[in-house]
Formats: C-alpha cells, sequence, structure tokens
C-alpha cells in the first residue's frame, strides 16, 4: 500500500527556519534506512507559504490567491511518499522519525483497483501503466550513474 506522509508546518518552517545539522544528519540516517528497505519512493521538504499560491475554483474563472497563508495548522513543510505493507507497517516506520515535537499525518492513497465499479477498466489499467511508468522512472532516477 502507498502513503503520504504529511509533515506539519509550524511557525518556523512558515519563516523558513531551517533544521539543525542534528536534525538533518537525523533524517538523513532516517531516509537511507526507509529506502535501504524499500519502503520510501519519494520526500521533499516544501518552502514556506509565502513562496507559493493557492488557485480557488469556485467562481466562473480560477483565482490565484498569494501566500503566505495565516493559518500553520493547515500547511504542510514537507512529505514522504511510501511503500508499506499495510497501516500498521507504515505507523511502525512513522514511530521511528526523528522528531521531538509537531504533528504528522499519515494517509493511504487510493489505488487503480479502488476505482472498480466507477471507473472503466480501460481507465484502470491506463492508471496502472502510469504508475509503473512513474515507478520505473524513480527507480532510474535513483541509480548513481542518472546523476
Amino acid at each position: 500500500m502507498r502513503f503520504m506522509v504529511v509533515v506539519k508546518a509550524n511557525a518556523g518552517s512558515e519563516a523558513g527556519v531551517m533544521p539543525d545539522a542534528e536534525l538533518i544528519e537525523q533524517m538523513d540516517k532516517y531516509n537511507s534506512e526507509l529506502i535501504a528497505a524499500g519502503v520510501m519512493l519519494d520526500g521533499a521538504g516544501l518552502r514556506p507559504s509565502s513562496q507559493g499560491v493557492r488557485v480557488n475554483f469556485d467562481g466562473l474563472e480560477p483565482t490565484v490567491i498569494d501566500g503566505p497563508f495565516a493559518e500553520t495548522k493547515e500547511l504542510i513543510a514537507g512529505y514522504w511518499i511510501w511503500n508499506c505493507k499495510d497501516l500498521a507497517d507504515a505507523i511502525a516506520w512513522l514511530k521511528k522519525a526523528p522528531f521531538k515535537e509537531g504533528e504528522l499525518e499519515l494517509r493511504p492513497f487510493f489505488e487503480p483497483e479502488d476505482f472498480a465499479g466507477v471507473a472503466s477498466e480501460e481507465i484502470i489499467e491506463k492508471e496502472k501503466g502510469w504508475r509503473d511508468a512513474q515507478a520505473r522512472g524513480a527507480s532510474i532516477a535513483s541509480t548513481p550513474a542518472a546523476h
């Protein structure tokens, strides 16, 4: 199962404060363990919302709203995308994260098979193909020769 781990923003991340060197080293070790176990598919930190925008589709035309956004509790500072056996496995990995404070959110992805009976078999198979192509691209990009 694929999961997204959402790292919630806080006042520091929204101010653009970088983590200290100790946390960077701990995160490097943790991410290396995730990769070696075949769990981590992707992950990154996000710049503050002051450098982003929101696009609202409620009117006749999409409206662009420039950041920063006031409600820090609604913002994310980073993410991981993991592939785990099940929710219990993902929770076990998340409990090993080297954070001392804050909150992380763990959410499973919908998989193409979840849309059976709603989407056509052709669309489901196309989605599976896209996911397979993405996985192949990610494994190629992570090889030393690709850098």
